[in-house]
């Protein structure tokens, strides 16, 4: 299958959609950011010097899904119906794991805002922590699964046990 964001004449351009049939389209997407076991230890106490991180991270995630069109070039601006994001620390291995879930009902599918959802909640927590820790790291981010349009439902084979969440 050839990209689709290329003309014949191998110029970038918009996917037109507009003759492609409106469904339910949902997607869901993960990564995490490992940090120093301190530095998780100031989130989930309450007691970090800017307030809830997780919680601004998860408004960031929603505004940041909602958002995707402005920052990926080739995105259409879509009306999404739900954007759910899930901050699951993990004090064994020193991590926070970031779960999103996008839905529209539309000609196209979300699987850009759950990504860019989970870019941003990972970002947020490390601008809000990276004055106590610069070295943390934003890993593994990938799509899960899709469901919806043309392509049906798609499904991540193998995730491993440290990486899920």
């Amino acid at each position: 299958m050839p990209f689709t964001h290329f003309d014949e004449k191998g110029a970038a351009h918009m996917v037109d959609v507009g003759d492609k049939a409106a469904t339910k389209r949902r997607a869901v997407a993960a990564g995490s950011i490992r940090m120093e076991p301190s530095t998780l230890s100031l989130i989930l106490s309450g007691e970090h010097s800017k307030g809830d991180v997780l919680g601004v991270a998860r408004i960031a995630g929603i505004m940041g899904a909602k958002r995707t069109a402005d920052l990926v070039p080739l995105c259409h601006p879509l009306s999404l119906t739900r954007v759910a994001i899930d901050l699951d620390p993990e004090v064994a291995s020193s991590r926070v794991h970031c779960r999103a879930t996008v839905e529209t009902f539309g000609p196209t599918g979300v699987e850009m805002e759950a990504l860019c959802a989970v870019q941003v909640s990972l970002l947020v927590v490390y601008d809000m922590c990276k004055a106590v820790d610069r070295g943390m790291t934003i890993e593994d981010v990938r799509l899960l699964e899709k469901e919806g349009g043309q392509s049906g439902h798609w499904a991540r084979v193998v995730e491993s046990a440290e990486g899920s969440c």
